[in-house]
Order: C-alpha cells, then structure tokens, then sequence
C-alpha cells in the first residue's frame, strides 16, 4: 500500500504565510486498520483533489472534496478521519497557512470555516470558479501548482496585514501555546472581547482556543516519535496542571485515550506530521 505525502517548497513570497506545502499520494483506500486520524495543528488548508476525491469526518460529518475540486479547510479544533473517495490512485495538493497567513488570501468570516470544508468559489465566487478550471485543464501536478502559488501571490498583493492580530498569534506560537488572554491584553492595550473578536473574524477560534491547540501539538509531536513513553513523561508535566488535566485535552482533539493512539495504529497521521 503506497501513502506518501512529499514536501513543496513554497514560493519566497508565500512563506511568511504558509505553514506548508505537499502532494499526497495514494495507491487506493487507506489501510481500514489505520486510524486515519488528523488531530488540530492550527493550520487552515487550500486543497486541490487532482485524482480521486477525498473524504473527511468531522464531528460525526462525512464531507467529500470531489475530484477536480478545490476546498478550504477551516481552523479544527476536533480531530478528523481521513480516506480516499473511491479505492483507486489518489493525487491531492495541501497547502496549509498558518494561524495568521489564511486572512491575507480570503476575505470572509473565518467563523463560517470552523470544523467545515468550504468550497472555494462559494467563498471568492467568479474568480474561485476560474481557478478551478484553470486547475482542471493543466495537466501536471507540478503545474498545478505553480498556477496555484500565482494566484495566491496576487490575492496576497491586493490584502493588508492586521498588525495587531498576527503579534498575538506569533507570541501565542512562541511562547508554545502557554501565554494568557491576559497577557495579550496588557502587551497590546486591547480588551478580551475585542481580540476574541478579532480571532474570531481572521482565524475561526477565540485566542484561548488556538493556545489551547499550539499547546496540544508540542505534546502530540511526542506521540509520533519513536520516544513515546519517555517524550510524554516530560511533555505533559510542562505544559499541563497534571496527567488528568493533559488526558482531558488530549481525548478532546484525538477522541481518543493516549493509551489508544500509536504511532503505529496511525501510519497515515504520522506521515502527514512529518511531511
């Protein structure tokens, strides 16, 4: 069974936004003993299911990407199952902003994203539409691509940066998820309510939710190493009250107790980590 995801480097442009890039392959359907579980990274997804559609769960939500299509996948904050449409050659391209790059490309309300895959010209319309057949008639994935990094450099070009929201994302993911609402309201004068707002508009969750998942993920990176045991013993006292405490948020994003997620039952989740 071939499940790959291989690394795109993005555009010099597109970096500062773009947490990354990749072609996933597929020789048919997922493994059924795989738990085909992605958990939140924080990251919104721009997808172009180029051979075979792709099928996601989302709170008890079966959603299919159709072949041909372009989605976008909002800020998850509940873990998703993955699998291909049918059991044939699948080809898709990710491409993953981090929490403060997506609001530079799409001009919506990031909260109708939230735990939901959105069709991309019912969020920009005519210009969704043409992109899309634009995807459709070029013919390798390597093309696809660069048709796609064009037209995000010239959305990129027409939005303004939020000067105020992306220095609390980037000191929510440098402090690794641990800085306070109260603290954000002391470094940048603003109140709880307006920056819940904000976060709110550009990203789909509150600040509290997102230090909440950049957190999870410095613990959920210990699960797919190989140094599970040891890892966690270390991981969860830094960043959690306790072990009960760091149970709860870890069932909470993966639906499931630590004991039942290995980085063997989960060989599809684990190589999407890694790409």
């Amino acid at each position: 069974m071939k499940i790959e995801f291989n690394h795109i480097e993005p555009h010099n442009l597109l970096k500062p936004y773009i947490a990354k890039m990749w072609v996933f392959e597929s020789s048919g359907k997922l493994p059924s003993e795989d738990l085909k579980l992605v958990v939140p990274n924080g990251n919104t997804k721009l997808t172009v299911t180029s051979t075979n559609g792709i099928t996601a769960s989302i709170n008890g939500k079966n959603i299919t990407s159709k072949e041909g299509g372009i989605t976008l996948t909002g800020l998850v904050d509940v873990p998703v199952i993955i699998n291909t449409e049918k059991d044939i050659y699948t080809e898709t391209i990710g491409i993953e902003f981090n929490p403060k790059g997506a609001y530079r490309f799409f001009q919506f309300n990031f909260s109708e994203a939230k735990n939901n895959i959105i069709q991309l010209n019912d969020i920009m319309g005519l210009s969704g539409k043409q992109l899309e057949q634009q995807i459709a008639n070029t013919e390798t994935v390597m093309r696809k691509i660069e048709v796609m990094q064009k037209f995000l450099i010239k959305e990129l070009m027409r939005n303004t940066g939020d000067l105020i929201f992306e220095f609390c994302v980037d000191k929510i993911i440098s402090s690794e998820g641990k800085i306070t609402v109260k603290e954000l309201e002391k470094k940048t004068g603003y109140s709880s309510r307006w920056l819940n707002m904000k976060f709110i508009n550009k990203i789909g969750v509150s600040p509290k939710n997102l230090s909440s998942i950049i957190r999870f993920q410095e613990c959920y990176q210990a699960f797919i190493s190989e140094n599970l045991n040891d890892a966690l013993k270390n991981e969860y006292y830094e960043y959690y009250h306790d072990q009960s405490h760091f149970i709860k948020n870890f069932k909470h994003f993966t639906g499931l107790l630590p004991s039942r997620v290995e980085p063997s039952s989960n060989d599809f989740g684990r190589k999407y980590y890694r790409v």
